[in-house]
């Protein structure tokens, strides 16, 4: 792994006019990816993430060197941390979702502190950072605002935040985040980028089919498994990859119970729509609750926001528009605004925890585009 001088100072890596970036808890690398479509000065000098799948990702992107396999926690303790521009990251948010069991105990809510400890270190002009819409409303959010008081870790710095539609940027896809933007005390408020899509504004949001239609992606499908190539790029597990996204248009052996359930769902609609004979005896008690559920994406309209399980439509509105089979992983990370060059690395399930868990390209890419200003 590629090891930095303490010493090193923003700019010092690289050419004049790039803006030095750490990547914490960097996933895929979604957000580098997004601010790497705003300009191509910004350079991640070092990128943290412990899931081997999504580091393997991250690295056949960005490279190996740039990527340590770990927890923020072993790179706090084993690393120098450099001096850079801008340190960027989302810090897991399982604990205080609205999905599932929240749990404020989560040791997961906590590691927004290890994220503001790399800031202190780093201090950086400015830093990001990006949540479930819910974090807003968190104690670990208050906790982290207490940070920046006079006897706070980040006692030099200041922030406000903002919940973002990343549709409203011009994602396919309707995902609310709360983005975070700090800056030291030796520079001003940025503020944070405008919408440039939907009604009043420039530009329309942009609608599934449009997405899809733009890539020339085939609705039909038959191609269960990914194609046979394992390549091993960090960490010493070989694993599934590089993908292209074009060849991750991969489908599931379904059920005739299942195909015989889709076709009861027209576009909008849901498991209310099912055939009263096709129910499991749970719904047939059940006729309330969300309206996702197996629920078929509208065509004209940005989709739901896109999750780790997208590939199973019990778990939300994940039906294609007009095929009975849920959206494949191809037109997730479509709808995610990866685009066609980016490698991925991992199996199916890996590859789309991957997406469900990237920051939606366009909305980092307006967010880089802001920021530049400023930098």
């Amino acid at each position: 792994m590629m090891t930095i001088s303490p010493g090193l100072t923003a700019g010092s890596h690289a050419e004049i006019g790039t803006i030095s970036v750490l990547d914490l808890f960097s996933g895929a690398g979604g957000l580098s990816a997004g601010f790497n479509e705003a300009s191509k000065r910004y350079m991640t000098v070092r990128a943290v993430e412990m899931d081997l799948a999504a580091a393997s990702t991250y690295a056949a992107n960005h490279g190996v060197d740039t990527v340590y396999a770990g927890s923020i926690q072993e790179w706090l303790r084993d690393e120098d941390v450099p001096v850079v521009d801008l340190v960027i990251g989302g810090p897991p948010c399982q604990g205080f979702s609205t999905l599932g069991k929240q749990d404020v105990e989560d040791v997961r809510n906590f590691l927004w502190h290890e994220y503001a400890e790399t800031v202190r270190r780093a201090q950086p002009k400015f830093f990001v950072v990006e949540n479930v819409a819910a974090f807003a409303k968190s104690s670990q959010f208050a906790d982290f605002q207490r940070e920046t008081s006079e006897d706070g870790l980040l006692h030099n710095y200041s922030f406000d935040h903002r919940v973002l539609n990343s549709a409203d940027f011009g994602a396919p896809q309707a995902r609310k985040r709360t983005v975070i933007i700090g800056w030291r005390d030796d520079q001003v408020f940025p503020g944070f980028p405008e919408p440039t899509h939907g009604p009043d504004r420039p530009l329309s949001h942009v609608a599934v089919s449009t997405a899809f239609l733009e890539r020339g992606i085939s609705d039909r499908v038959t191609q269960i498994e990914l194609p046979e190539r394992r390549q091993s790029i960090l960490g010493g597990r070989t694993l599934a990859g590089p993908y292209f996204p074009r060849e991750l248009h991969v489908t599931r052996n379904y059920s005739k119970l299942s195909l015989d359930r889709f076709a009861c769902i027209s576009e909008g609609g849901n498991r209310f729509q099912i055939d009263e004979e096709l129910l499991p005896p749970c719904w047939k008690k059940h006729r309330s609750g969300t309206a996702d559920v197996m629920g078929r994406l509208h065509k004209n309209k940005p989709s739901v926001t896109i999750r780790t399980e997208f590939f199973k439509p019990e778990k939300g509105r994940y039906l294609h528009p007009t095929e009975h089979r849920a959206i494949t992983h191809y037109e997730a990370a479509t709808l995610q605004g990866f685009p066609e060059d980016f490698k991925f690395m991992g199996s199916k399930t890996e590859i789309a925890r991957q997406i469900g868990n990237a920051v939606p390209i366009p909305l980092g890419a307006a967010i880089g585009r802001h920021l530049l200003k400023f930098l």
